[in-house]
């Protein structure tokens, strides 16, 4: 019985591959893979694996852009009851090591441009891992102990059949880290599989889709709401190694793509390029957007720019795998702002700080779930896993409410509130007035030490290219809106973008490192002069 009601990771690519074998699976630059061809390679991979003395349990860590290898070796992995630990490329090698020195990977593998990062984390963590494999490389950037990542990816063979339990641990996620040190989020196939169904049918998932991948696959909004579901349903991916706006736009209409994920950031990025051709993106019929809400601006503009374009906004976050709530088009206008209601499999509560029970409409408090789609805790870190389900319910972190008709409406992170003389300020609500101003591009409120108040509220901007704007007219246009302690004592303008993880969040945290130093302290105490240019 066991076996006729298997249903894990693994099973995905064989089954797509019995319903499409002929039909393109991904598209990696050069490399067109079937979903047959997939499937091949999917078990030679796993074979390799085993062939190296990796089992169940086992964890194999990857350091790589965007590749087709990624998310075949996250499947191969899973096929075996390995584990699967793909790491953010921009982190210095004392993060990595730090990863390293928590998960004890038993292989690691990474792109030619990543090598020396990951062995200096290996060093720094003294682990020397039999398995060193270096992909898409040629001889000269092969340096010693490490192998050739042919040997996985091309491998011909059958594994070995292994049970595998729908409970069984196959991925580790790394938190974004956004307010400290990342944490490796467990995921079975039984919390993976469930939120890829509610997903599928949340976002209109279709085996005719086109999607185009820019986003990080290392991170689980672009590995776990978009590609994965669209290799279930038989769609066709293609993946992207640059963010770059002109890598996007051309990749759209090279291949005729319908869908296509990004932050509200980037999709006004591209409304703005110099290569954005509305005609040459009338393909582009299904969007789809998390991190942060749309701004209304932004959504005005696609509305009128690409009338054809439909948009979904998912929220959630890893620790869900990741998506826990939706807002689908039709309710983008009337429900602007919201993170929408839960996905099929989830349920969603609001529980006041200091309570156990939830509470009724319009109540802010932390945002709480409950579902199969929920992850089995942090590795090897019991006290932030008893933490993470107290009171029956995995808490978010996030603060928010919801409406009379059981709409989400995402307010602060938890750590985000600042505390202005007693009185709490959600540095989303500043965030959201700034935005309105047509010359800024990107927002960040953060709290800033102050004496007097504890603490009082700064805005970090980028603007535009070639605005200009003045501090004292950002803040005259937040004092019209908000009382007075919510309005900024100080606006800086960054020279370039600000911070952000890989799904597209602030990394405030950074933000705050970088910029608040370069306040003088009794400025903070002064009201800016109106006239001061920024």
């Amino acid at each position: 019985m066991a076996l006729a009601t298997h249903n894990t990771l693994a099973d995905i690519v064989r089954r797509s591959a019995a319903r499409f074998p002929d039909k393109v699976a991904v598209i990696d630059g050069p490399t067109q893979l079937t979903f047959a061809q997939f499937a091949q390679r999917c078990d030679g991979a796993a074979a390799a694996l085993q062939a190296a003395g990796i089992g169940r349990g086992d964890v194999v860590l990857m350091m790589a852009r965007n590749c087709w290898q990624l998310p075949l070796l996250a499947f191969a992995a899973a096929q075996i009851g390995a584990v699967f630990a793909p790491v953010n490329y921009l982190l210095s090698s004392p993060e990595v090591a730090q990863l390293v020195e928590l998960t004890q990977p038993v292989a690691v593998v990474a792109e030619p441009r990543f090598v020396k990062t990951l062995q200096q984390a290996l060093d720094r963590a003294g682990l020397s891992p039999a398995d060193r494999l270096v992909i898409d490389a040629t001889a000269d950037d092969i340096p010693e102990l490490w192998q050739d990542g042919r040997r996985w990816f091309d491998f011909d063979g059958q594994p070995q059949p292994v049970a595998v339990e729908p409970e069984d641990v196959v991925r580790l996620m790394f938190t974004s880290g956004t307010e400290g040190l990342p944490r490796a989020v467990m995921h079975s196939s039984r919390s993976l599989m469930s939120q890829y169904l509610s997903v599928i049918v949340a976002g209109q998932v279709e085996s005719t889709d086109i999607d185009v991948h820019v986003l990080p696959l290392y991170h689980c909004a672009q590995l776990d709401v978009l590609f994965t579901p669209d290799f279930m349903m038989g769609a066709t991916s293609v993946i992207l190694r640059s963010g770059q706006p002109t890598e996007i736009l051309a990749a759209i209409r090279e291949h005729q793509a319908n869908k296509f994920f990004a932050t509200p950031a980037k999709w006004g990025e591209l409304l703005h390029h110099r290569d954005f051709d509305a005609t040459g993106l009338a393909c582009l019929t299904k969007g789809y957007y998390g991190a942060s809400a749309m701004p209304v601006a932004v959504l005005e503009e696609l509305e009128e720019r690409l009338p054809q374009l439909r948009l979904w906004n998912f929220y959630g976050q890893t620790e869900m795998a990741p998506a826990a709530t939706v807002l689908p088009p039709e309710n983008q206008r009337s429900h602007a702002g919201s993170a929408g209601r839960p996905i099929l499999a989830v349920e969603v509560a609001i529980v006041p700080f200091g309570s156990t029970t939830s509470a009724g409409p319009g109540v802010e408090g932390e945002i709480c779930f409950r579902s199969p789609q929920c992850c089995h805790g942090y590795y090897g870190n019991e006290a932030a896993t008893a933490a993470l389900f107290r009171g029956g319910w995995l808490h978010s972190g996030d603060v928010g409410y919801l409406d009379d008709n059981g709409y989400l409406y995402f307010v602060d992170r938890l750590k985000d509130t600042i505390n202005v003389g007693g009185e709490k300020v959600s540095s989303r609500e500043v965030e959201e007035i700034i935005h309105q101003l047509p010359e800024i591009a990107e927002v960040a409120v953060i709290g800033a030490p102050q004496p007097r108040f504890g603490e009082v509220v700064v805005a970090v901007v980028s603007l535009q290219a070639g605005a200009n704007l003045a501090e004292g007219d950002i803040i005259q246009f937040v004092r019209q809106q908000l009382a007075a302690f919510k309005v900024p004592r100080r606006v800086v303008v960054a020279s370039e973008s600000l911070p952000r993880n890989a799904s597209g969040k602030l990394l405030k945290r950074v933000i705050k490192q970088t910029y608040l130093p370069q306040l003088d302290g009794d400025l903070l105490r002064r009201r800016p002069a109106p006239t001061k240019a920024v």
